[in-house]
């Protein structure tokens, strides 16, 4: 697939678009760059977005390694190569250890998890399969990452699956002409 949204180089953005270029790029982000691309094509929306991402990436209640576990199930739920391949990147710096995310790529329940680890595993793949969690999972959810956690880990999978629609629509190429990690299942 040809990339359908070109990166805009600052003098073919509108005044609009160099606003949120500049507020992304001074952020944690550093830069304009994956599901960003497409997205300055409206600035508005990328400006709303990025700072939805920004807050549940940077400033979440979940330790990091269980933060990759939702984006990962969530990457592989929707086959989207490009946000596996940086978050896979990600969940090794955060100590995930690779057995973990080697089983979500087969589509695989990993084992020897942590509680924490299988709970957030379980309550993405629910969230994903059902659009919800069972009461037993709420409930798990709600007394380890309270009210505020549970409802942080459903916005984490939504708003990761919002970027693999993106991201999968978008045809971007991967980062060094990378072959793609995920294999169909």
């Amino acid at each position: 697939m040809n990339q359908r949204f070109p990166k805009l180089a600052p003098e073919a953005m509108t005044p609009a678009q160099r606003e949120v270029a500049a507020e992304i790029s001074a952020g944690p982000r550093g830069e304009v760059r994956g599901p960003f691309v497409a997205l300055i094509h409206n600035a508005e929306l990328a400006r709303r977005i990025q700072q939805l991402g920004e807050h549940l990436r940077f400033n979440s209640k979940l330790a990091p390694h269980l933060l990759e576990i939702a984006v990962l199930t969530t990457a592989r739920e929707w086959s989207c190569q490009h946000e596996w391949y940086m978050h896979e990147k990600l969940a090794r710096k955060a100590g995930l250890a690779p057995a973990i995310f080697e089983a979500i790529a087969k589509g695989k329940a990993p084992q020897g998890m942590s509680a924490d680890e299988a709970l957030v595993y379980k309550a993405s793949k629910q969230a994903h399969q059902g659009g919800r969690l069972d009461d037993e999972t709420f409930a798990a959810t709600r007394e380890r990452f309270g009210l505020d956690g549970t409802l942080e880990l459903l916005a984490l999978n939504g708003y990761y699956s919002m970027m693999a629609m993106v991201l999968n629509t978008a045809g971007m190429p991967l980062p060094d002409n990378a072959a793609p990690p995920l294999r169909e299942i």
